[in-house]
């Protein structure tokens, strides 16, 4: 026989179990990369009371400087201008402001492919005209196929939480997660503050890129009973 609301009721009931009977974990995986590029912050200075000459003694420091980059052999697209300012420079004498010119500041943005080329591209940055060296960023060319890694071992990971968790509570957990989520994102690695008295050093600057650590983190939904 037919009892529609013994039937709507069992149905609420296992609703209601699908959904209590769930197990939230959250999984992290990271691998460590070698950087084979990096990317540095270079750039032009100057000041000046006539803003015309400013900007011309600039431009040709930084014109000068490209071309070094060029002699090095990289290629102009891997140069780009990440920053141009000019500012008026006050002194304050007495209470009142007093103008004393202009600063006007160029910084490029420089790709090195060859990482081994790090040091000898600051040096002749530095030879061709350029009075600021801000940062240095060690990268990876392909962080996508390293992230995918550290995904997969964040899933692992959360995977093998599950499977403790599901045995020390004496319940089965069902294998295929019912939710996947990725919850971390890829970022670039910090850039590395310059020392200026780096500069002065007669030898080519010694540079280390160490390694990048690249990290996933998941949160995985399990059903069990």
């Amino acid at each position: 026989m037919y009892y529609p609301g013994y039937q709507n009721t069992m149905s609420e009931h296992l609703y209601r179990q699908a959904k209590t009977n769930r197990m939230t974990v959250t999984g992290e995986g990271t691998v460590s990369a070698t950087p084979d590029q990096a990317i540095i912050t270079i750039g032009v200075i100057n000041e000046g009371q006539n803003l015309s000459a400013a900007q011309k003694e600039n431009a040709d420091k930084t014109a000068a400087v490209i071309q070094g980059m060029l002699s090095l052999g990289i290629s102009q697209s891997d140069i780009q201008t990440s920053s141009y300012r000019i500012d008026p420079q006050y002194n304050y004498e007495n209470g009142q402001q007093i103008f004393r010119g202009y600063r006007v500041e160029h910084q490029l943005q420089v790709t090195v492919k060859d990482i081994r080329k790090t040091g000898q591209v600051i040096d002749t940055a530095v030879a061709s005209g350029a009075n600021s060296v801000s940062s240095i960023q060690f990268t990876v060319s392909n962080p996508d196929a390293f992230y995918n890694q550290a995904l997969t071992l964040a899933i692992q990971n959360a995977q093998q939480k599950a499977i403790t968790m599901a045995r020390t509570l004496g319940v089965t957990l069902q294998p295929v997660p019912v939710v996947v989520q990725e919850i971390s994102q890829q970022l670039p690695p910090r850039p590395i503050p310059f020392q200026a008295a780096m500069l002065a050093q007669s030898a080519e600057t010694p540079i280390q890129p160490g390694e990048n650590r690249i990290t996933a983190t998941v949160k995985v939904e399990y059903t069990y009973s």
